[in-house]
């Protein structure tokens, strides 16, 4: 088949006066199709219109729509489902389509979304390396980072390691910094916030909503793999890793705090950002009247566990020995841990504080609440030896053990057996 264009030529060169195997060799093609259509007529070319075949996935087309909805699945995982319902077809098939459809998500467009001071606040984590003069040894520090909606102000800090305590106590600084507290904080799916997905909604990790309930805002989860959704934190991170972290001389992880947190004063929230075209510390001194103060007290963001008491007065955790007063022996206490602390309560009576044990199978104990055993101890002590004996050894105490009895002669007997006397006498 050739195209439309071509079998005009080929009648126009015909007219020249061109040879089948001339005007074969100029469009290029071969002579024998030269020559069919020139016997045969003016007949242009035309293809045969057939029905095409419906899709043997036609029938899930739907059900993996609502799936990708849900989450970026990929298409082996979607494969799998769909055999178990019934799906004949091959994983070509599968994988085309959902591949198709991810692409046209991808495309669609979306609005952007400004909010009102003090209403919402998104946050987030960044990896940044850290490499040694020769940079054959790199490392990774993390950076927290949390952006007010409406003003674009910004908190910042590097810390060594994504922990939950870590995560928290950044959020109390961040909340000195700026000012107070937003009604919303946007996250993605971190594993610090969202613990999983139930019928479409989000499970929030409990210790973290504790916290948010102290400080009085709402987390909110995006959905999964959007992270247009949060774009007020997210191109911040490259502005911090051009502007800042590029060409940084890294000494230790205290002065780069010092160093980010003075350039986020002096730099990054006096410039005139790229949206609202207004400088950022002005509005955010409008911003900042309308967030929520911090409570009186910040959270406590050490890590919790419950241990009971053994007799010898010790509680065992991690593979250490701590002791603690004798009159809790029994009882489950709380251990709150914190920057190498540890400090032991019963209910709100703090017990006893220390360090951390720097190697696993120590024991630790407290000179205080040794002496504090000896007393008790002794105590029992003389409350034994004071108390009065038990009848079971009064014998003993009066130097016999038979009890003393009257005798009398038989005939007083006989006398009782004839009624001559009184049993009572």
């Amino acid at each position: 088949m050739i195209a439309m264009e071509v079998f005009m030529d080929i009648f126009a060169l015909r007219r020249q006066g061109l040879s089948f195997r001339a005007i074969a060799k100029k469009l290029k093609v071969h002579r024998n199709t030269v020559k069919k259509y020139l016997e045969e007529g003016a007949v242009p070319p035309r293809y045969n219109s057939s029905t095409r075949k419906e899709s043997i996935l036609a029938p899930y087309f739907q059900i993996i729509s609502d799936w990708l909805e849900q989450d970026d699945y990929r298409a082996t995982w979607i494969y799998q489902r769909i055999r178990a319902l019934g799906y004949g077809g091959g994983y070509d098939t599968v994988k085309h389509h959902v591949r198709k459809i991810k692409e046209a998500n991808r495309r669609k467009a979306y609005i952007r979304y400004e909010t009102v001071p003090g209403l919402q606040a998104q946050v987030d984590w960044a990896d940044f390396q850290v490499a040694d003069l020769t940079g054959a040894a790199v490392r990774t520090v993390y950076l927290f980072l949390m952006v007010l909606g409406f003003s674009r102000a910004m908190y910042a800090e590097l810390v060594t390691s994504c922990t939950l305590q870590a995560f928290m106590d950044a959020h109390i600084r961040a909340f000195h910094f700026l000012g107070g507290v937003p009604l919303e904080l946007l996250y993605d799916n971190m594993r610090h916030v969202v613990t999983g997905r139930a019928e479409g909604k989000a499970a929030f990790n409990v210790e973290f909503s504790h916290f948010a309930r102290h400080y009085g805002f709402k987390p909110i989860a995006c959905a999964p793999y959007s992270p247009w959704v949060k774009g007020k934190v997210e191109r911040p991170v490259d502005y911090i890793r051009e502007s800042f972290w590029r060409g940084y001389g890294f000494e230790d992880i205290q002065q780069a705090n010092r160093d980010l947190t003075a350039w986020i004063s002096d730099t990054a929230n006096c410039r005139i950002h790229g949206t609202h075209r207004e400088a950022v510390d002005v509005r955010w001194q409008k911003e900042r009247a309308c967030l929520s103060p911090s409570p009186a007290t910040d959270y406590d963001t050490s890590l919790k566990v419950y241990r009971k008491v053994y007799k010898d007065c010790m509680i065992s955790y991690n593979a250490s020995r701590y002791q603690v007063p004798p009159d809790v022996i029994g009882k489950r206490v709380l251990l709150k841990i914190k920057d190498g602390s540890i400090r032991f309560y019963d209910d709100d009576r703090l017990l006893v504080a220390c360090r951390e044990a720097a190697q696993k199978g120590s024991w630790i104990t407290h000179p205080e609440i040794i002496e504090q055993i000896h007393h008790q101890r002794q105590m029992l002590k003389e409350n034994r030896c004071g108390r009065p004996k038990g009848k079971a050894t009064r014998g003993l105490v009066n130097a016999s053990l038979f009890p003393q009895v009257f005798y009398r002669p038989l005939s007083a007997y006989d006398r009782f057996a004839q009624g001559g006397d009184s049993w009572t006498n």
